[in-house]
């Protein structure tokens, strides 16, 4: 089980435009608390944008991060999320899940070991989404064997495509 202390973790953020705010917003907040941010983008407002190369960077960065040893969690931000979560779960080894509020961030990281976390940019105030990411970031996997076991049999499919039972 890592500990998730702000100071020494990367943190890798991408949103598309519906986000930008959001994101602008949690990147100086979240370095003001000592975490590592890296924003994959976009740098500047387009409304036409395509989100999944951002999240997909995104996505990419923490799998990397994580698989050298090194404590990283990543933010993917849209307006509703949705679309955002999907493209960063494409990566393998990547388990991004939607939070709608404290406890559905929470119960990802303790339950399902999510290294990522998409929210929807339209779909709460900025202080609401803070307390969300805050609350994601502070917590850890609870290391439950049913948990473990059930992760597992997803990473198993992801990459052989062998459903276990």
């Amino acid at each position: 089980m890592e500990s998730n202390m702000e100071g020494n973790m990367e943190v890798h953020i991408a949103t598309d435009h519906a986000g930008m705010e959001l994101s602008a917003h949690l990147v100086s907040h979240l370095r003001g608390l000592g975490y590592e941010l890296e924003d994959h983008g976009p740098r500047e407002y387009d409304a036409l944008d395509d989100y999944p190369a951002f999240c997909i960077r995104a996505a990419e960065a923490v799998v990397a991060a994580r698989t050298a040893g090194r404590s990283a969690l990543g933010i993917v931000l849209g307006g509703s999320g949705n679309g955002e979560q999907m493209a960063a779960n494409k990566v393998t080894g990547a388990r991004a899940a939607l939070a709608w509020n404290v406890d559905t961030a929470v119960l990802a990281r303790e339950h399902n070991d999510a290294n990522l976390v998409a929210l929807g940019g339209r779909q709460h105030s900025l202080e609401e989404a803070t307390t969300i990411v805050e609350a994601f970031l502070r917590a850890e996997f609870s290391g439950d064997e049913r948990h473990a076991r059930r992760i597992g049999k997803i990473a198993h499919y992801e990459l052989t495509g062998e459903i276990l039972d």
